[in-house]
């Protein structure tokens, strides 16, 4: 893949204001984190073009569910979406695109604009995001309990060390935690809802508390099935 040595791209209201859209069913996509995307519907062939060749940025939307009778028009999206830069892109002579999308921040959806592109575009607005007086101690909790679930998972750590490092908010620190360790797609539809960073972190703090039991059961799962030799 060709990979972006521009600086991070500045989400500023003119970029807001003509905003393309890439909406898929459920994928969720947070600030901090790079997804991995295909593009092969010509629309969407259209729209990576676009965004390669020019603002090298696009929103990431979630369809709400349901959207299957109207796929291949303008169905609905959850209202709060991602802006993300690309980040790599490879361009196959088929004219099939897969991009490495950074998420940068946290939209809200106003209204979709008016166009004459195949592919969808929207204006959105910034979001606050709300923060406690104690969430800097809570990321502390949370970044320690990032480390004990990395230590049980050590190939985890080349991709997940640079990602900490970056993260110097407790927003953004949820956010990289949710977007690696989260799988279920409602449990990261709801915290990329969330905007209050401390109700982020409770729940983050809980889900790894269950990856931690879960590693500890599997390790006393495998230990019974092949039990040590006897000397």
């Amino acid at each position: 893949m060709n990979r972006d040595a521009q600086p991070q791209p500045e989400v500023t209201e003119a970029v807001l204001g003509r905003l393309p859209l890439f909406p898929l069913p459920n994928a969720v996509l947070f600030p901090g984190v790079v997804m991995p995307l295909h593009f092969f519907e010509p629309r969407y062939r259209a729209l990576a073009d676009y965004c390669v060749n020019g603002p090298r940025m696009m929103a990431l939307g979630t369809l709400v569910p349901g959207y299957e009778a109207d796929y291949e028009g303008r169905p609905p999206i959850y209202p709060i979406v991602t802006v993300g830069a690309v980040a790599a892109e490879r361009r196959l002579p088929d004219g099939r695109w897969d991009i490495a999308l950074r998420g940068l921040s946290r939209v809200e959806l106003v209204e979709e604009v008016a166009s004459n592109e195949p592919f969808r575009i929207i204006r959105a607005r910034k979001v606050r995001e709300i923060e406690r007086n104690d969430d800097r101690l809570g990321a502390e909790r949370l970044r320690s309990a990032v480390v004990q679930v990395a230590n049980q998972l050590p190939a985890l750590w080349p991709q997940l060390s640079p990602l900490l490092v970056a993260a110097r908010s407790p927003g953004a620190l949820a956010d990289v935690v949710a977007g690696t360790f989260l799988e279920s797609h409602d449990e990261r539809r709801k915290l990329l809802d969330e905007l209050v960073v401390g109700k982020r972190m409770d729940a983050l703090q809980d889900a790894l508390a269950q990856v931690l039991l879960d590693l500890a059961l599997r390790a006393r799962a495998e230990n019974k099935t092949n039990p040590e030799p006897l000397h």
